[in-house]
């Protein structure tokens, strides 16, 4: 999506791809799924998304593959956000303006901090399934089915509500169609001009709590004013690539999604252009990696503390066996704690595997605590500390830090306790809105993207 006037969109062929090693992973006790499978109202409504449009195409998802393939080589840096799970509600143009907004805001810092390009990529348009640790919850003496996302069931806790609803997948399909509607016409229709986007870090700047900025936002100021003066192209600068990404969990709304490429006979998941394995999911002999092993589209996979260098050998070698640049992303979830430990080993194994791809920390997913009034939560301090350790880690080692993996939103909500200007445990009664995880707020997101810019710009 957002692509060069001279690449071209590239058509697929309508319904799903036929290939039947891409139903392999059904004989393989998927993880994860919900109970719906063989119920005439499941299998009406994958007939269904088989004949609905593809969300996004080929020649986007190629595109993505050569941005992520410089990234890997230290050429660009990726930046991937948005919220932890997606709701129907929440797909609002207010909302995701709002999440684009800031993403972009956070993009010109860091591609100032990096000096490089900056790919941005929203956990959007797509993100409506989360894996559960358990497949029910209880409440006082009612135990129901766990939410699992608008894509499977409601947040309210009733029977009704909590049913493992097939249609479900259709409405998911619909909001993501215009979700990256909005989306297109935010980012080329002038919406994403750089001096508009400056604009807006300049008002996050009137903001004492961050004077600590100011030089590096005043640098940034001094850039766009000389590209000004100098008749810089901005008619250019009005556009920005922007790519949509998901956790791929829900593995026969994927594999309904699934096209073939009529340029190669090659198939892509149309359902986003990234789409990215848990760390729940990432079995070498399990389903999620056997089916998105043969699909074409640039494929993420979260690595937790457990991890070991061979593991990321093995997970190679299936997902990505020929070495194809940019195919492969690891998104390291250490936790501060761990990370100066844990990963040094992963990294050092892959590297001297020969092996290229591209490292992004996910510093949210391992820093999870429970509040003292009970809110699950993070803290910024703990967030900041595992990104300083992830580019200490590549720093020892010579390798290459290509990416920040981030839950936040463009809202001023409180979830996340800390930043300079501090959220604290007494506004989470009032401002605490997420239905799963935690997320960074606006300011908070921003506050992250000017230290890692500094931290890029030291690199």
């Amino acid at each position: 999506m957002s692509l060069p006037v001279h690449t071209p969109l590239a058509g697929t062929q309508s319904g799903p791809a036929t290939d039947p090693a891409l139903d392999a992973w059904r004989q393989m006790n998927p993880k994860q799924q919900p109970s719906w499978a063989g119920t005439p109202e499941h299998a009406r409504v994958l007939s269904e998304l088989g004949t609905l449009p593809p969300l996004v195409f080929a020649g986007e998802v190629d595109v993505l593959k050569s941005r992520l393939a410089a990234a890997a080589r230290g050429e660009a840096f990726l930046l991937q956000g948005g919220d932890c799970a997606e709701t129907f509600s929440a797909a609002t143009a207010d909302r995701i303006q709002a999440r684009v907004k800031t993403i972009l805001q956070m993009a010109v810092v860091l591609t100032y901090g990096a000096q490089m390009p900056v790919i941005k990529m929203g956990r959007m348009a797509g993100q409506f399934a989360k894996p559960r640790s358990s497949d029910v919850e209880t409440r006082g003496d009612v135990t129901l089915p766990a939410f699992r996302g608008d894509i499977v069931n409601g947040y309210d806790f009733t029977p009704e509500s909590r049913a493992h609803n097939p249609q479900r997948m259709i409405t998911a399909y619909n909001t993501s169609a215009s979700t990256l509607n909005l989306i297109r016409a935010f980012t080329q229709g002038g919406f994403a001009d750089l001096r508009s986007v400056h604009s807006w870090n300049q008002g996050f700047m009137a903001n004492p709590a961050y004077h600590e900025y100011e030089q590096l936002a005043g640098e940034i100021d001094r850039a766009v004013h000389f590209m000004e003066a100098c008749g810089a192209d901005f008619e250019a600068l009005k556009r920005a690539e922007f790519y949509a990404a998901h956790e791929a969990l829900l593995l026969d709304y994927e594999r309904a999604l699934t096209r073939t490429d009529s340029r190669t006979g090659l198939p892509y998941d149309t359902s986003g252009h990234f789409l990215w394995i848990g760390e729940r999911t990432r079995e070498l002999d399990g389903a999620h990696v056997d089916f998105l092993s043969k699909v074409k589209n640039p494929i993420g996979v979260k690595l937790g503390p457990t991890t070991t260098g061979q593991d990321a050998i093995d997970l190679i070698n299936k997902l990505d066996p020929e070495r194809e640049p940019g195919r492969l992303t690891f998104i390291t979830r250490m936790g501060a704690g761990k990370i100066r430990e844990a990963l040094p080993p992963i990294v050092q194994a892959v590297r001297d595997a020969g092996a290229q791809v591209v490292w992004v920390t996910d510093p949210m997913h391992g820093n999870t605590i429970t509040s003292k009034n009970g809110y699950k939560t993070r803290r910024f301090e703990d967030v900041l500390d595992e990104v300083r350790g992830f580019f200490e880690v590549h720093r020892s080692l010579g390798t290459v830090p290509g990416g920040l993996h981030v839950e936040m939103t463009g809202d001023d909500v409180a979830e996340c306790l800390g930043g300079s200007d501090p959220v604290v445990e007494e506004q989470f009664d009032s401002l605490y809105e997420t239905v799963v995880d935690p997320r960074l707020n606006h300011a908070q997101s921003l506050e992250l993207a000017f230290l890692v810019a500094e931290g890029l710009a030291r690199r």
